[in-house]
């Protein structure tokens, strides 16, 4: 029996990141034996959640970051991923990523990231719910679930999801070999 390899999965953060939607993925990629990378728009910098609680610091910056070197990345939702719109680096890592049929796991407003990449056209997807206009537009299907899988896309709404979204990210990277 072939034992399933530790992952690297990266998580692209900026402040006001909804502190559960990082909190959560990232303690059950690392308790189910997975390497978590956070990059962000510049490395070593403190990134602060919505209720200014929770800090996490980046490992890398986006331009450092190449696609090639991860199995997924997470997209957490709050103002998160607005902070990280604008950075041509963050979207070519999640284009890369998407090439290359890697795992995008994007909950709440992460899938913004996703429209202003253009990966959406005929895509499934759920997001928060206020966005589902903005979806539609880029040429996504919302859909109003917990969780909706497409392909290398898994996508949730809301905190309340977390548990589904987590759940079918883990199935998608199994559980790694210690």
């Amino acid at each position: 029996m072939i034992e399933p390899r530790k992952k690297k999965v990266a998580f692209l953060l900026g402040d006001e990141f909804e502190d559960s939607e990082m909190v959560n993925p990232y303690e059950a990629i690392t308790k189910n034996g997975h390497e978590a990378i956070i990059i962000s728009l510049e490395r070593g910098v403190d990134l602060r959640g919505k209720n200014g609680t929770i800090t996490y610091k980046s490992h890398l910056a986006a331009r450092e970051a190449d696609p090639s070197d991860y199995d997924a990345v997470i997209i957490p939702g709050g103002k998160s991923p607005a902070h990280l719109l604008d950075s041509e680096d963050v979207i070519a890592f999640v284009t890369g990523m998407d090439k290359d049929g890697k795992t995008i796991a994007a909950i709440c407003h992460g899938p913004q990231l996703l429209v202003k990449a253009g990966l959406l056209d005929g895509r499934n997807l759920t997001a928060y719910p206020q966005l589902h206009a903005e979806i539609n537009d880029a040429g996504g299907r919302f859909i109003d679930k917990a969780v909706v899988v497409d392909n290398n896309l898994i996508t949730s709404r809301t905190p309340e999801d977390e548990p589904f979204f987590i759940e079918e990210t883990i199935n998608k990277l199994g559980v790694a070999a210690y």
